[in-house]
């Protein structure tokens, strides 16, 4: 048990070192506007719907630090307010900027008013305006639940039943890891720990049903940050291989076309341009193999399922007595090929 407890908050550390926070601050956003960075979209049928800053009340857990000061307890928060009756209608707010991959993702959230409904929750790991995750609250039934859509369709909801009112704040949130979701309110597991394979990343946001107007607020989101397939691909190499004195990786991006180091253990060298060596590998699609100092380097073209050259693999290999290109090369031909099977185009080497 004691392993077990351990190896839990070593995993807890591990987040902790890694992760990265993102809170929203509409303290300045202007009323009767969306906030910036989000985008609305109606999932599936019915009238838009209509987000924007408006004012309201401050949750109670917020208390100000002077109680003898004059104090303006409303604060701006985002609402959805358009009103239509329409049984399937989704009207959902997304953050474009960003998308998450392992994530806490919390937000407040109002159920204000509704007569058919009164439905407010969070989106998470949206892909598209088709497909997302939501965790949401029913203030008319009294409960929480986890749905998905997929392709437009909603999924069985799954939950439990729960003590929530019209007209009061609620902290809603997710942690996903992997394949796995958890979902608490007000701090504590709502819904038992749910593993779903559908989506590994994505965009977060807000959701309301029908004719729910409600309101949200203080949103935060702790995440790991993505990486993409170059950067995995080179850690994995590292990893492997401690005696490489340093591995990089050149692509092509839509920002960048020209090739350049999407990839390496040394990041002070991401971005730089390729050079004489690494486009005549690229152009040629043939292995190179030169020293520098003492240290045998491998540059090798890197190829898609297709066996298009996509980009190029540089290997700094620590020598050794008796060292021969040929070795040298057949040191990193197996890397090479494992590397390979991970790549199916262009696109992957830069995909998160």
């Amino acid at each position: 048990m004691r392993i077990l407890l351990g190896f839990g908050i070593f995993l807890q550390l591990v987040w902790a070192a890694l992760a990265a926070e993102r809170s929203f601050d509409w303290s300045n956003a202007a009323e009767g506007k969306e906030p910036d960075g989000f985008r609305a979209f109606l999932a599936g049928s019915g009238h838009a719907g209509e987000w924007k800053m408006v004012r309201d009340g401050l949750p109670t857990e917020f208390k100000p630090f002077n109680t003898n000061a004059v104090f303006n307890n409303r604060i701006p928060v985002v609402a959805q307010t358009a009103i239509a009756s329409e049984d399937e209608r989704f009207p959902v707010l997304v953050f474009d900027a960003e998308a998450y991959g392992d994530l806490t993702y919390s937000a407040r959230v109002k159920v204000v008013s509704g007569e058919l409904e009164q439905i407010a929750g969070i989106v998470f790991r949206a892909q598209d305006d088709r497909n997302f995750y939501v965790a949401r609250i029913n203030c008319l039934e009294g409960n929480i639940r986890f749905y998905k859509f997929i392709d437009g369709v909603r999924s069985p909801p799954i939950g439990n039943n729960v003590s929530v009112k019209r007209g009061q704040w609620y902290e809603l949130s997710v942690r996903c890891t992997g394949n796995k979701i958890r979902i608490s309110l007000d701090g504590k597991e709502a819904i038992p720990e749910l593993v779903d394979n559908s989506f590994t990343k994505g965009r977060i946001g807000f959701i309301t049903k029908s004719d729910t107007v409600a309101y949200f607020s203080d949103a935060r989101v702790s995440y790991r940050p993505l990486e993409m397939l170059a950067t995995k691909l080179v850690r994995q190499v590292n990893e492997s291989q401690p005696r490489l004195k340093n591995f990089r990786i050149y692509g092509k991006t839509a920002s960048q076309p020209e090739l350049h180091v999407l990839a390496s253990k040394n990041v002070a060298e991401l971005g730089q341009p390729a050079k004489e060596t690494e486009l005549q590998v690229f152009d040629e699609n043939r292995m190179y193999y030169g020293k520098d100092d003492s240290d045998g380097i491998v540059t090798a073209p890197l190829h898609d399922r297709n066996g298009v050259t996509i980009g190029v693999a540089k290997f700094f290999l620590q020598s050794f007595p008796g060292q021969t290109p040929a070795n040298a090369i057949g040191r990193v031909t197996p890397t090479l090929l494992v590397i390979e099977q991970q790549v199916g185009s262009a696109d992957d080497l830069v995909s998160e």
